[in-house]
């Protein structure tokens, strides 16, 4: 049997409840393969080592699942179908104990995207949480490391947004079918992402975003890369489970310190406190990922002005965001001047601008 039909069977068996990775492996032990598996009476499956609950999940289940007719909606949706036989699954997420026994990719997956991070947050950032996911990410990006998150509102998706921005490869993965985006306001960017990256879930293609789905798309996040950055996290956050996960799978977790007055750097300050590596710049993640050889491409930009106004601004301005108010008071600039040389610097890449009306020096 080659490895696409087997995909069906592989498809059938991942959309019964309580069955994983491990059955898997019991069930083509005892019958050769998963297609006879499928095709199997129920009362075989008793001697193949499964529990009642299992065997009757399968049960229940497997009248209702058509594996090739997913597979086919999965073709004509241009979707790749992975198995771990697959030369295109990815070798890091074979690692990991629990790894999904299907992958749905639209996208590509190349071999550069071995070399990535994990970026992940909470769903509210602060400025700080803003300016600090954004200034990292383009850095890493900028030296070819693949961003990888879950699309979710946020640090997330300030990840994906600002690995695309500066020309880099992201992956995203879903807590839901790969044609059902989640949230919707990120449809247009999982189109983005599409085309310079890909989009992968465990899930069949049109199930809709469950709870359950999150903490465990997780895994695959952490799985799929060499480390875990948490920029900004509260004490009780879908990031801290991914770093856990990452711990779990023996890789490396990052956090970025912030005020222990605020409740959204808590997550990450513990991190930190349990033994995570503080991250205070990019050059920091690439020296304990043994990446050395490419932090010589971090192009920080030289800041120069070009005229008066530029120089009063950039006098005023640090790596900590400043609110334009702020920036006119010191500079003596009135405010319509100020916002236009501030948008035109920002097109230059020379400040950043960090959300209500908060801008800072672009670089580190």
């Amino acid at each position: 049997m080659n490895n696409y039909s087997n995909k069906a069977w592989h498809i059938g068996f991942s959309m019964i409840p309580g069955v994983g990775r491990a059955r898997i492996a019991l069930l083509e032990n005892y019958f050769g393969n998963l297609y006879e598996a499928w095709r199997a009476n129920i009362e075989e499956f008793s001697k193949v080592g499964l529990d009642t609950a299992t065997v009757q999940s399968i049960a229940s289940w497997r009248p209702k699942i058509e594996p090739e007719r997913e597979l086919e909606k999965a073709n004509e949706s241009g979707v790749e179908v992975l198995i771990p036989a697959d030369s295109g699954y990815p070798e890091r997420l074979k690692e990991i104990y629990e790894h999904p026994i299907i992958l749905y990719v639209k996208g590509t997956l190349e071999p550069s995207d071995a070399i990535s991070i994990a970026i992940v947050g909470t769903r509210k950032p602060t400025i700080y949480g803003r300016q600090v996911t954004e200034e990292l990410t383009a850095n890493l990006a900028g030296c070819g490391l693949t961003i990888c998150s879950g699309l979710a509102r946020g640090v997330d998706t300030l990840a994906h947004q600002t690995a695309l921005k500066n020309n880099g490869r992201t992956l995203a993965v879903l807590g839901s079918g790969i044609n059902v985006v989640y949230p919707s306001e990120n449809r247009e960017l999982a189109k983005r992402i599409v085309e310079s990256g890909a989009l992968i879930s465990e899930y069949p293609i049109n199930s809709g975003p469950k709870a359950e789905n999150f903490p465990r798309r997780n895994r695959i996040i952490s799985g799929l890369t060499l480390g875990t950055l948490v920029t900004e996290a509260g004490n009780s956050s879908g990031a801290s489970i991914t770093a856990e996960f990452a711990l779990e799978q023996n890789r490396e977790v990052f956090a970025v310190p912030g005020s222990i007055l605020s409740a959204q750097s808590r997550g990450t300050n513990k991190l930190i406190q349990q033994g995570a590596k503080l991250v205070r710049e990019a050059a920091d993640i690439l020296g304990e990922l043994n990446l050395r050889s490419v932090i010589s491409q971090l192009d920080f930009k030289e800041i120069v002005p070009e005229n008066e106004a530029e120089t009063l601004i950039l006098s005023n301005l640090s790596p900590e965001a400043k609110h334009i108010d702020e920036v006119c008071r010191a500079s003596g600039m009135s405010i319509s001047l100020v916002s236009s040389t501030l948008a035109v610097m920002e097109l230059k890449g020379l400040v950043r601008q960090c959300g209500g009306m908060h801008y800072a020096l672009f670089g580190k």
